[in-house]
């Protein structure tokens, strides 16, 4: 039987679409039965971050996917100053140990958020008893208590403690908090020296946002190269990652990532999700204290996301992804910020009442485009 060219190509083009048909059935398949957490095991630990809420309310499907997806964690909120010690003698510790003894039970990676931040700190903090301000070392006496109570409770257990959060004002150098209004610019040295005297295992790391910026960057590898000078005891830097379809300039952010490393810095991705809607502002970062009024503008996808926008959103991960993997040497964490678009701020950050889909897990707790993208990396 004689096969004429045309039917050669033909069954050549059938063999080759059945040949892609079941790799693909193959991919879809190990994507089922894996983890993200088990496909980056020899690159850097997957993370993700857990609300009051859902610690509270622990609900087994979300604390399973959890458990499965991830391997290591951070409480959002209640280790921040106000929900742990709202008031002088007052300590709330239910959620915080409810979380460290669910991380310790599936053997979890556990970071400690946070120590030091002009946010969310109660306004006692830094007043005596007659509401007037503190002086320096009344202040340090209090932050000393503060540091030693709480990472003293969780001594030996936590990984990793984000000791100072937010301290740098993008090109203005050091914000001007009240911790830096009182103290002075050796806050940090005093709070990195005060988480070191408590726990003398758990690595200590400086957290900001937009560490893209390199003017925040060159401010903050001046410090590094002092303070190592000084003994101080920083070994790592968190970069928030709340990033955007066309924010940060990636090049940017991988400037900051080298830059760091080479001061021998190891780097946490700390609060990683990816914001799909327009920009409420021209500043991209994190500052709570912002908000801005609700239209249907900047709420352009109330019913869901175009699949236009769902591939730009899979694309940038990936983007990112790549990246972290190009650093993975240096590189020990990777932290989304939540675990299911639901539940995330960024659904009322900076404006209230918007549906935006930045993280891996869609509403219903199921894996999206975006995530079997990232897993194809390792597959």
């Amino acid at each position: 039987m004689t096969i004429n060219r045309r039917q050669f190509l033909l069954q050549s083009s059938a063999t080759l679409a059945a040949l892609a048909t079941i790799k693909q059935r193959a991919l879809a398949k190990a994507l089922e039965i894996t983890s993200i957490k088990d496909l980056y095991k020899d690159d850097f630990y997957i993370g993700t971050a857990i609300g009051d809420r859902q610690m509270h309310e622990a609900n087994p499907k979300f604390m399973n996917l959890v458990a499965k997806e991830f391997n290591a964690v951070t409480m959002e909120n209640s280790m921040k100053w106000e929900r742990v010690h709202p008031r002088p003698g007052k300590w709330n510790w239910e959620l915080a140990d409810k979380f460290m003894d669910f991380a310790d039970k599936h053997k979890m990676f556990k970071v400690g958020h946070v120590l030091v931040w002009h946010s969310q700190v109660p306004s006692w903090v830094f007043q005596d008893e007659a509401g007037k301000p503190l002086d320096k070392n009344a202040l340090l006496a209090r932050m000393r208590g503060h540091i030693g109570k709480i990472a003293g409770r969780y001594a030996g257990r936590m990984n990793s403690w984000d000791v100072v959060n937010e301290a740098i004002d993008e090109d203005k150098g050091w914000r001007k908090s009240p911790w830096f209004n009182i103290i002075g610019p050796d806050f940090m040295d005093y709070a990195f020296n005060f988480a070191r005297e408590t726990d003398s295992s758990a690595q200590l790391v400086y957290n900001d946002y937009n560490m893209h910026n390199p003017g925040k960057r060159a401010f903050l590898v001046d410090y590094i190269r002092k303070a190592k000078k000084r003994g101080v005891p920083i070994q790592g830097v968190g970069l928030q990652g709340h990033v955007g379809l066309d924010f940060p300039d990636i090049s940017e952010f991988e400037a900051s990532l080298k830059a760091y490393a080479a001061e021998g810095m190891r780097l946490h991705i700390t609060e990683l999700d990816l914001d799909v809607l327009p920009v409420a502002w021209e500043f991209s970062g994190a500052e709570i204290s912002a908000s801005f009024e609700y239209s249907d503008k900047i709420n352009p996808y109330p019913n869901g996301l175009p699949a236009k926008v769902e591939q730009q959103l899979t694309d940038r991960y990936v983007e990112f992804f790549k990246l972290f993997l190009k650093y993975r040497d240096h590189i020990d964490r990777v932290t989304f910020w939540g675990v299911s678009d639901k539940n995330s701020w960024k659904n009322d950050f900076p404006v209230k009442g918007r549906t935006n889909y930045p993280l891996l897990f869609d509403r219903n707790f199921e894996r999206k485009p975006c995530y079997d993208a990232i897993a194809k990396l390792k597959i």
